[in-house]
């Protein structure tokens, strides 16, 4: 949620891909969800419609979406994010950002 937060009150329009059937699980700084119904395997969608992957500290489900962008052969940076070979880590958001714009060049 915090993403969106951040996205959302900086002006950004947010996109959720949300696991349940229902729309309105989204949370509210989702200005456009996409209700799959599609529980975990809804991260294959999030990471082939991504061109980077930024991957925070979680679960099970956080490894899965690395686990399907290092097989895409996309960038993964983790800032705290589980430690596999493939991926990029930062420290912090800003960190992130400036290997982010390497990458887009």
């Amino acid at each position: 949620m915090a993403v969106s937060k951040g996205m959302h009150l900086g002006g950004g329009i947010t996109v959720g891909i949300l696991p349940a059937e229902d729309k309105n699980s989204a949370n509210p700084y989702v200005d456009i969800p996409i209700a799959t119904g599609l529980g975990y395997t809804r991260n294959t969608i999030v990471v082939g419609s991504a061109d980077v992957i930024i991957a925070l500290p979680g679960e099970y489900g956080t490894l899965s979406e690395i686990a399907f962008a290092l097989n895409m052969k996309k960038l993964v940076i983790g800032i705290g994010s589980w430690d596999i070979k493939g991926m990029r880590k930062a420290k912090t958001p800003e960190e992130a950002v400036e290997a982010l714009k390497e990458f887009i060049g």
